[in-house]
């Protein structure tokens, strides 16, 4: 390789192949003196860690589960459904059991001991299936939410093919039920997911009441310790989360974001901080407010503090500066 990185041109001295052949070994030389000094980033020699791609894949069986015929390439018949349910059950339920067992071998829950890890898995496993059913209640209350809560949807049907906050909310109720069982890495690895293809972030700690709703839903941030009760609707780009981070680990497992009660509503870009900070029942919060401390049931809650100038553009020369940021 030349300084800057270019491949060198074939010699009749040195051939293309064994040109190729230095220069992928003096590559991987590199990178090997990089997994040296920056061992920290490194996962070389340790246990087993639970595979995205696997996770990935189960998430997208698990949403067949809870949407039959929605997430499913082919056509689902009614003469059918009993066992092409069976046989994609009992495939997820073999390798989540063994990506809850990797992740238990690398972040053992306090008191868990090794020989205790593969039943652990069994009876995670086993309580995530048998909650699906009432992961689907919740469901269709979203559903409902959603359809009733936006004048431009079509259809239940559409809001349950077509919504990505369908898909998200989903995935934070599968991930909340593994959260609770203290299963490591793999609840975050599902929000994330779909973190990924929504734009949504919904940590699979926070505690999510009925009848949910996030319209648009670009940008919103739910945070780990957030509460939110029943028929809660929400616009793209609410943040629920927590004061300044400086504590950083010292903070983990404690209460740092806030409460939101039942029947409120979160307009685009409110962002609503802190542990002690309550949103009372049926309040409103409007666009773009800051908040950081706690408001009565039944407030109106706006930014009143910004003011918007609008002028005839006829009236006089526009500039550039009047477009500045």
């Amino acid at each position: 390789m030349t300084a800057h990185g270019a491949l060198l041109a074939p010699t009749e001295d040195l051939p293309y192949s064994s040109l190729v052949s230095e220069t992928v070994t003096s590559l991987a030389n590199n990178l090997i003196q990089s997994y040296v000094k920056h061992g920290g980033i490194n996962h070389v020699d340790g246990v087993n860690l639970p595979s995205k791609s696997a996770i990935t894949d189960i998430t997208q069986d698990l949403l067949k589960l809870l949407f039959p015929g929605y997430f499913n390439d082919q056509q689902i018949h009614q003469s059918e459904l009993m066992i092409e349910t069976s046989n994609l059950l009992a495939s997820v339920c073999g390798r989540l059991q063994d990506e809850i067992y990797k992740s238990l071998e690398h972040f053992p829950p306090e008191g868990l001991k090794p020989q205790e890890f593969r039943g652990e898995a069994a009876e995670a496993t086993s309580h995530i299936l048998h909650r699906l059913p009432d992961v689907r209640e919740l469901l269709q209350t979203d559903t409902e939410a959603a359809y009733n809560g936006d004048p431009a949807a079509l259809s239940r049907e559409e809001v349950i093919v077509a919504y990505p906050f369908i898909e998200t909310i989903a995935v934070q109720r599968l991930s909340h039920l593994l959260y609770q069982r203290k299963i490591p890495l793999i609840p975050r690895i599902m929000t994330e997911w779909a973190h990924g293809r929504t734009g949504m972030d919904l940590h699979p700690g926070a505690t999510i009441g009925a009848y949910f709703f996030i319209d648009h839903g670009t940008g919103t941030v739910i945070g780990e310790t957030s509460e939110i009760g029943e028929r809660v609707k929400m616009y793209q780009g609410v943040a629920l989360i927590g004061r300044s981070l400086s504590g950083g680990q010292a903070l983990r497992g404690k209460r740092r974001h806030p409460t939101i009660h039942d029947r409120v509503t979160l307009y685009a870009n409110a962002t609503i901080m802190g542990d002690d900070t309550i949103v009372g029942a049926r309040s409103t919060v409007g666009a773009n407010v800051f908040l950081t401390h706690s408001v009565p049931a039944d407030s109106l809650v706006v930014a009143d503090d910004v003011k918007v100038k609008v002028s005839s553009k006829l009236s006089r020369k526009v500039s550039n500066r009047d477009f500045q940021i």
